[in-house]
């Protein structure tokens, strides 16, 4: 009995190994290859253009879409800015931009003609967006004299030369292509108007020479010394 049990242990032993060596071997798979996720780097030049609206300050005669009262008309605007920009510590972006913008004066030749800055930009991003904040520099492209029928402008405090502060949304929507919604405020101090009448008196006018803008534009980055566009 005993010696019956052993061979059929040793026969069932034979049989599975057999049947083993009968079975197909496993077909080989590779693996999917990963995909890239996009590094959105912001470093490097770019250049580009916007279209907006400009609104003056209540009181700002300068201004082309001033109507004569307490309310300024806007006006529309467009032009063109170039810039350059450094990612670091990695979502903040450290910036400098340089625009400039025309005015609708509509035909009148003694109001602000363009608008122009040379700011510098600090932004946090995350992804392909990002949100900052700019500031410095402005000027304003505007006649000081023989204007409204013979008035004289007059320095008080400020002139062509001013600041200017704003902010606004980028987004990078391909490698190399951005756009953004930005407001921008410039002011070019305060202003006298001195205006002589037929019969020789002369009136002072005084005013703050001021502008808010809004403003989409769209950036193409040359992505020079930005990283690596992909990783794993």
């Amino acid at each position: 009995m005993k010696k019956f049990l052993l061979a059929t242990v040793a026969f069932a032993a034979l049989a599975g190994t057999a049947s083993a060596a009968d079975m197909a071997a496993r077909p080989y798979t590779k693996a999917p290859p990963m995909e890239a996720s996009p590094i959105y780097n912001w470093t490097g030049f770019y250049i580009g253009g916007h279209v907006g609206g400009a609104f003056g300050g209540s009181n700002n005669i300068l201004a082309p879409g001033f109507t004569g009262t307490s309310s300024n008309d806007g006006v529309f605007m467009g032009g063109a800015q170039v810039g350059y920009d450094h990612q670091f510590s990695p979502n903040w972006v450290l910036g400098i931009e340089a625009n400039y913008s025309f005015l609708d004066t509509n035909n009148n030749p003694f109001v602000n003609r363009g608008l122009g800055s040379v700011t510098g930009r600090l932004g946090y991003t995350w992804g392909p967006a990002m949100v900052y904040v700019k500031g410095g520099y402005a000027w304003a492209d505007s006649r000081l004299t023989n204007g409204f029928g013979g008035g004289t402008f007059t320095n008080n405090g400020g002139g062509r030369d001013g600041y200017t502060v704003g902010g606004g949304l980028e987004y990078m929507f391909a490698q190399n292509w951005s756009g953004k919604v930005e407001y921008q405020y410039y002011d070019f101090g305060t202003r006298n108007a001195l205006f002589t009448s037929a019969a020789g008196v002369v009136t002072a006018v005084g005013f703050r020479n001021d502008e808010h803008t809004i403003k989409a534009g769209l950036n193409y980055r040359f992505n020079w010394g930005a990283a690596s566009a992909s990783r794993y």
